[in-house]
């Protein structure tokens, strides 16, 4: 078991691999471990708009040097005139091969998902959402991030189309919705999740996560207390149950519930990780 699938950190987004690198490792030990989630916001408080692809590539290619722009200009002509999906595809990804060698992430990422797209692959769709997502955990600007988590969800959507019952991918999703400033859009696709597949450990458990994170702990509480009828083994709803606890300042039943946590896990760098957690709330 992964440190992000157990150890929650600052928003429920670490509850997913690709999403691990969004907070810390461990809560933080106060009231405000698990802040909500909050949209990206331009200076002014208004909810930014997402950068235009062709903004971005503008402003790219003034980086670039003019030998590789030429080869780069020859490759987007050939996706213009290519007339066989195969062509195309090929093209795109000689367009990301540049743009990665250039260190332009979120334009190499564009091309790979044009790429995917033609493909139709649930593989190669995945791949590429994720090109994004790992891009986004270190934008600076509003505006990028913005677009990289709607190319990220659209490419998560075909691939959701291809594959209805991958609910991993639907989960991804919902988290990408609820911390890039759709957070109500992400709740009730974790709800209509759990609505059709009540026995979904991630989506239960992500849920409880922001049930705490609007300080409705009797609600988080509930969930993981009937979600451990069914799976009392499973280390994360024990986590969460005991961050709940903490939360209504019930520490002594918190520390009971990270030892039994604790004793579900099997890394010992987990299970040090757990005991320092204890000590920090004691």
């Amino acid at each position: 078991m992964q440190k992000s699938q157990v150890l929650l950190v600052g928003t429920a987004v670490a509850l997913l691999v690709v999403l691990l690198a969004f907070g810390r490792t461990l809560p933080r030990p106060d009231k405000n471990a698990m802040p909500t989630v909050t949209r990206p916001m331009g200076g002014n408080g208004q909810e930014v708009k997402p950068i235009s692809f062709s903004e971005l590539l503008a402003s790219a290619k003034q980086k670039v040097p003019a030998e590789k722009l030429l080869l780069i200009n020859s490759w987007e002509n050939k996706v213009v005139r290519g007339d066989v999906k195969n062509q195309q595809i090929a093209a795109y990804k000689q367009l990301y091969s540049a743009w990665d060698s250039l260190n332009q992430l979120p334009v190499a990422a564009y091309y790979l998902g044009q790429a995917a797209k033609l493909e139709n692959s649930e593989k190669s769709l995945t791949f590429a959402a994720n090109l994004f997502l790992e891009h986004l955990q270190h934008a600076q600007e509003p505006g990028v991030m913005k677009w990289e988590a709607q190319e990220a969800i659209t490419l998560l959507d075909q691939a959701i189309t291809l594959n209805p019952g991958n609910d991993s991918l639907k989960i991804k999703q919902a988290l990408v919705y609820m911390n890039t400033g759709d957070p109500m859009v992400g709740v009730q696709k974790l709800r209509a999740l759990v609505a059709e597949h009540p026995d979904n450990i991630e989506a239960q458990v992500t849920l409880a996560n922001l049930a705490i994170t609007s300080g409705q702990y009797d609600k988080a509480i509930e969930r993981m207390e009937t979600l451990l009828q069914t799976h009392p083994d499973e280390a994360k709803a024990y986590f969460v149950l005991a961050e709940a606890y903490r939360g209504k300042g019930d520490v002594k039943k918190a520390v009971t519930l990270f030892q039994k946590c604790k004793e579900l896990l099997k890394d010992p760098e987990l299970k040090a990780e757990i005991d320092g957690y204890i000590k920090s709330i004691q």
